[in-house]
Parts: structure tokens; C-alpha cells; sequence
């Protein structure tokens, strides 16, 4: 076997290894510089403590919230400020009256806007436009020239909606003072309204609601593209409809493609404020569209956000707010990491008295594994808000030993390897060949099990779910970046080639004595073991002729004497 395409493969590999922790790391290393981050992970509410909020509802017209209103304003905040499911954010009901919602660490202004807003969605079309403010009083039209509707309308964009008290509302509306001042009133959806958008200092008056904000399916932010693809630098943020709303909008688009002016435009309305009225420009029938306009990444993140996780069925108020400790705190997080090393000290202990200085190999392997698992958790909880919680702690614990595992399986197919009469270099690749296929199915199951937990699992059970998959996947990168790339290096060194006692691969410690000599005393020492297995079988013979009964003897002799009067007259003839 040559040793060039190996060695390459090696070397290959760690590099690629140290490309990723490079990577990681100067991310880190800049989040932190930039006040961003910190060097260690966000802890959950169990560990940090963090704010308790209850939120008391607020009803159109006074009602009171009925139970199935605040299930349902539950499940819209938890996902609002916990999506992901690792925030470790708790959010309950109190007395069939309140919701209560324990965060940790203290919310931000956007968070706190994402709790409370009710975020009605809206789509109208454009009828016309004007300015912010409000029109100067000697500019406004007169009574006796405001339009007068000359039909029924024939569809939302028709400019019949237009009534004269609707034109005079639309010129006397200053829209800097009607947003100071916001009200929660209820616009009629079936009615045109005058709307204003706070990004482009604009006012409409704008058609009844053509598709409602419950047809968006899902919504994602990014970089706007243009239609080659390209990346243009502005933030957008991208709507997929439902069935209903894909047939709407492309009725929509259909008609507003064909208008000019204004009147090609359709106004998204968040709460009443228009949040982007973007033009038409193509008909879109595939019920996928997207919102750009002077979105910062931080605004079209948070559109997005809730447009994505729905409109709320009611408004709530912030009642009260306390700061909360731990409900665990530094004496368990201490317990969780001694426990940790405790286990890590025993897989050591365990890996040096069954490998010997093999086990130098498993200690690297976990101690890399540890490192890209701490940089994982660090920047997820910079980008996605990852908390981790003492349930996390507990699967990064168990993964400890399923870490260790999948070196066992392959250290232990290098041994058969051996056993069979290959040398070390030959072993390392053969063993190799059959044991990732073990490794991957055993990772295979652990990353499914962790996902159905993650799936139906809430809290603090989601933190430990998360955990174990993230190790699995650390695991497989360890595995096939370090650890067999480092064994088809030592496989090449004397130390280890030769199988000395102290490697871990001296023949005393594999079951057979003598077994494996090094890579130029494999062929003698089979045909050792030939001359000794011929030595044995004339033996057995010898013995076996030994053992002949008086009967079995003269059948024998017989036989003899029937063959040689045969033989003698062959001769005399």
C-alpha cells in the first residue's frame, strides 16, 4: 500500500480542521471586540435568573379574554421571543386572567414590542398618495370640486372608493401627529382608509384589504437581490401565502401590473402603519414575494419575526415587572461542570489503562470536540439567543461518553485488523473503511433522537435535545478530521508501527501471543504458525494409528496381501 495518498489525505484534513477553528474563533474574537458577545455562553433562566413580566390583556370594547384567546396568545408569544425553542423563555397562563412570561437576562425594546404588539396584517391596494403632513388649508380642494363616486366600485384599486368626506380626512390628516398619538381602533377591513408610511414621509389612501395578514404562511429577512441574483445591499424581507392568499395576490398583481402611478403600488399595513408599498411589477403566481424598501437588518428581522409567528387575537399590557433569581443557580452550574470533569478524568483513566498511549489520541479528540462545542455555543447564543441551561449541561455530560464511543468502535477494528495479520498502516486504513460505517449509523440514531425530542419536547427538555445533537455533529467533525487523521500518521511511526508495549498495540495486550511483530515479521511469522500446524497434524496421524483396533489392523494387513499376489503374477507374466 503506498503511504503517499494516506499521509496526504492526513495532513488534508487537519488542515481543513484548523480552517474551521480558525473561522469560529476570529468570529468570536470579533463579536467580543465588538461589545457584541462575550468569551462565554448565555445561561438560561434556571442558571442567570433574568425578568418576569405578567401582561394583562386588552379586549376591544372591554370584554373580558376568553381562555382559548390567551392559549392562543401563549403559543404566538413563545414563539415570538423563544423560536428556536433554546432561549429557555417561560411563558404561561395565571389564573385563566394574565399571561406571565419569565425571560432571561432583561428584554430589549424589540422584544418587549414583540410581546405586546398585536401585528394585524394587512394587504390594500393604493389609490392615491400624497404627502406626510397635512395639506396647507388654502391648498385643500374646495367642497364644490371634491370627486363625487360615479359608480360602485368595481374592485379595491377603483377610485369610486374615494368618497368627498374621505378626500377631505386624506387632505386634512397630518400623519407625524396622528402617530404620536395612535389609538387602538379597529379599521374596518371592508372600507378604504388613509394610511401613512413612516419610511418614505408618504400618506395613501389605500382600498379594503384584498388579503389578509392569516394567508402568510412563513417569512424570512435577507439581502435583497435583483433579478440576476446579485446581492444589492439594501435588506428585504421575503412572504410566502397559503393556497387562499397565493390565488389573491396573483389576482392582485394581475390588476395592478396594468395601472400607472400610485394606483400600481399595494400598501402592507402593520397595526394600521404602512410598513412598504412597494410597486408591481410582474404578476407573482407562485404566492412568493418580497418586501424591500429602507429596511435596516434589524427592522426587516423584525418584520419578518411577526409576520412569520402571526397575529396575536389580543393586545396586552405590561402589568408588572420584577427581576427573578436563578431558580438553580451557581451551586448547580458548579455541580453540572464537576460532573462533567469527573466523567471527562474517568473516559481518561478508562482510555489510558485499555490503549496506553493510544488513549492520548481519545483525550485529543474530546478535548477538540470540547472546543468546537464552546464555540458553537457561544455564537449561537450571539445570533440565535441560545441559552444554556443545567438540562443542556446534562447533554453535554452524556455526550461525553458518546464521544468517547465512537473511538473505541474504530481503535478496536484497528485490533482485528492486527489480529488478522496486517500490519499497523494497513490496519488504520482497513479498520477505518469498516468502522465509519458504525459511527455514522450510531451518530445517524443520535441525531434522530435528538430531533424528535427537540420536536415535541418544550422548556428545558428542548436545551438538552439541542445539546446532544450539537455534540453528534462535533463528534462526526472530530472524528473524521482528527482522529483518523492522526492515526494514519502515528501509523507511520516507530513507536507505534512496531507495537511497543507502551503503545497500546504490543502484542501482549491483543489476546494472541506472538501476534503482530511489526510490518517485516508478519510473513514469517505465518509460516511459523504453517510448520506448526503440519508438526500437529502428523502427530494426530501417529496417534490415531496408534489407537487401531486387533481388527482393524488385519482388515489393513488384508488388504496388503491381496495386493501382492496381484502384483507377483503381474511380474511373472
Amino acid at each position: 500500500m503506498s503511504t503517499t495518498g494516506p499521509i496526504r489525505h492526513a495532513r488534508r484534513a487537519l488542515l481543513w480542521l484548523g480552517v474551521l477553528l480558525i473561522a469560529l474563533s476570529a468570529v468570536l474574537v470579533g463579536g467580543v471586540a465588538s461589545g457584541n458577545t462575550t468569551w462565554a455562553p448565555k445561561l438560561a433562566l434556571d442558571l442567570e435568573g433574568g425578568t418576569q413580566m405578567i401582561l394583562a390583556p386588552e379586549v376591544a370594547g372591554g370584554a373580558a379574554a376568553t381562555q382559548e384567546q390567551l392559549d392562543q396568545a401563549v403559543e404566538i408569544i413563545r414563539q415570538r421571543v423563544d423560536g428556536s425553542g433554546v432561549a429557555e423563555a417561560e411563558i404561561t397562563t395565571q389564573s385563566g386572567r394574565n399571561v406571565v412570561v419569565s425571560m432571561p437576562g432583561t428584554p430589549s425594546a424589540r422584544e418587549r414590542q414583540l410581546i405586546q404588539a398585536s401585528a394585524n396584517m394587512e394587504f390594500r391596494p393604493v389609490i392615491l398618495a400624497g404627502s406626510f403632513g397635512a395639506t396647507p388649508e388654502e391648498n385643500r380642494t374646495p367642497e364644490d370640486q371634491l370627486p363625487e363616486p360615479s359608480a360602485e366600485p368595481e374592485n379595491a384599486s377603483d377610485t369610486n372608493w374615494i368618497s368627498p368626506a374621505l378626500m377631505q380626512e386624506f387632505e386634512a390628516y397630518d400623519c407625524a401627529a396622528e402617530l404620536a398619538e395612535r389609538s387602538d381602533s379597529v379599521n374596518d377591513p371592508g372600507q378604504p382608509m388613509v394610511a401613512c408610511d413612516p419610511s418614505t414621509l408618504s400618506k395613501y389612501i389605500v382600498g379594503p384589504v384584498e388579503i389578509p395578514g392569516q394567508n402568510i404562511v412563513d417569512a424570512s429577512h435577507g439581502q435583497q437581490r435583483n433579478a440576476q441574483g446579485f446581492v444589492t445591499g439594501g435588506w428585504a424581507v421575503n412572504l410566502e401565502f397559503n393556497g387562499e392568499g397565493t390565488g389573491q395576490f396573483r389576482e392582485v398583481t394581475q390588476r395592478l401590473v396594468g395601472m400607472t402611478g400610485a394606483q400600481n403600488q399595494f400598501a402592507i399595513l402593520l397595526d394600521g402603519v404602512i410598513v412598504s408599498a412597494p410597486t408591481t411589477n410582474a404578476v407573482i403566481a407562485d404566492g412568493r414575494a418580497e418586501i424591500s424598501g429602507s429596511f435596516t437588518e434589524e427592522s426587516a428581522r423584525e418584520l419578518a419575526e411577526q409576520l412569520k409567528y402571526g397575529a396575536l387575537p389580543i393586545s396586552f399590557e405590561i402589568q408588572s415587572e420584577q427581576q427573578i433569581s436563578a431558580t438553580l443557580g451557581a451551586d448547580q452550574l458548579r455541580m453540572g461542570m464537576i460532573a462533567g470533569i469527573i466523567g471527562l478524568v474517568l473516559v481518561a483513566l478508562y482510555s489510558f489503562f485499555q490503549y496506553r498511549l493510544l488513549g492520548l489520541v481519545t483525550i485529543a479528540s474530546l478535548v477538540v470536540a470540547g472546543l468546537l462545542t464552546y464555540l458553537a455555543l457561544v455564537l449561537l447564543g450571539w445570533a440565535q439567543n441560545y441559552r444554556l441551561s443545567l438540562a443542556g449541561i446534562a447533554g453535554i455530560i452524556v455526550s461525553i461518553g458518546l464521544t468517547a464511543d465512537s473511538f473505541i468502535v474504530y481503535f478496536e477494528r484497528i485490533r482485528d485488523e492486527l489480529r488478522d495479520g496486517r500490519n499497523l498502516a494497513s490496519a488504520v486504513e482497513t479498520g477505518w473503511k469498516r468502522a465509519k460505517r458504525t459511527i455514522v449509523a450510531s451518530k445517524a440514531v443520535n441525531l434522530l433522537a435528538a430531533v424528535v425530542l427537540y420536536l415535541v419536547a418544550v422548556g428545558n427538555v428542548r436545551g438538552f435535545a439541542f445539546t446532544l445533537g450539537l455534540t453528534a455533529i462535533a463528534d462526526l467533525i472530530v472524528v473524521f478530521l482528527f482522529t483518523h487523521p492522526v492515526l494514519q500518521l502515528l501509523a507511520r511511526t516507530r513507536f507505534f508501527g512496531e507495537g511497543h508495549r507502551l503503545s497500546g498495540l504490543d502484542p501482549s495486550l491483543l489476546g494472541v501471543v506472538p501476534l503482530y511483530r511489526g510490518a517485516g515479521q508478519v510473513r514469517r511469522f505465518n509460516e511459523e504458525a504453517d510448520a506448526a500446524r503440519s508438526k500437529r497434524n502428523a502427530a494426530s496421524a501417529q496417534e490415531a494409528a496408534r489407537r487401531q483396533t486387533i481388527a482393524e489392523r488385519r482388515k489393513a494387513a488384508g488388504r496388503d496381501s491381496v495386493t501382492t499376489p496381484s502384483t507377483k503374477d503381474s511380474d511373472h507374466a
